[in-house]
């Protein structure tokens, strides 16, 4: 698919998979951990039954959805085109002894047909990190919002959070067959006396 974008973050899952094998460390939660709790939170205040499907989009190291787990969501599934990313997460999966969670290597971008029907879509960087794509981002873009409308149920929820982009951009990029629930707040940097946001957190609705 992008080779470029690809190799990269295998290499950093494949460091990760050694530091983990070594030391038994989750490695980096690029994130950090302020960006789990947010969600998990949103969840739990929105009453958001255990057993609803959730699919983490892009799940890394899938910590996020021990995390979830631990918060006692039954229905599990986490994707990642990077096989070294399954992998990490499959080992973490099992040292925190998480049988239900579900983990494939998928391209989103041309995801397979059972892959379908979630409740909830959670992305944390991943549509950043096609966005940055240097072959065709906004055909990417396009892909990605096209292969979100297949995943989710009409009315499901898409939770984002975003380094790159302002809440008005991605209002923009959704705006087809999604609607903006709320903005979730997030911490606010100060740079040169202004003050911006450098981490966007939205909830969508599929419509």
């Amino acid at each position: 698919s992008f080779p470029s974008l690809n190799s990269s973050w295998d290499a950093a899952y494949e460091r990760e998979l050694q530091t983990f094998q070594d030391i038994g460390d989750a490695g980096e939660i690029w994130f950090g951990e302020e960006s789990m709790v947010r969600i998990i939170r949103w969840l739990e205040k929105h009453k958001v039954p255990l057993d609803s499907s959730v699919l983490d989009i892009g799940t890394g190291n899938g910590v996020l959805l021990v995390e979830l787990a631990k918060s006692g969501y039954m229905n599990l599934t986490g994707i990642d085109y990077s096989p070294s990313a399954i992998k990490l997460s499959e080992k973490i999966r099992e040292k925190e002894g998480m049988s239900n969670i579900k983990l494939k290597v998928e391209d989103f971008l041309a995801p397979s047909a059972e892959l379908s029907g979630f409740d909830i879509c959670i992305d944390k960087g991943t549509f950043d990190a096609i966005s940055l794509d240097p072959a065709d981002a906004v055909g990417k873009r396009k892909l990605y919002v096209a292969s979100l409308g297949r995943v989710l149920k009409p009315e499901g929820f898409f939770l984002i959070t975003s380094c790159n982009w302002t809440k008005e951009e991605l209002l923009n990029e959704f705006r087809e067959g999604f609607e903006i629930l709320e903005e979730l707040p997030t911490p606010k940097f100060c740079f040169g006396g202004r003050i911006g946001n450098s981490v966007t957190a939205l909830v969508f609705q599929r419509k």
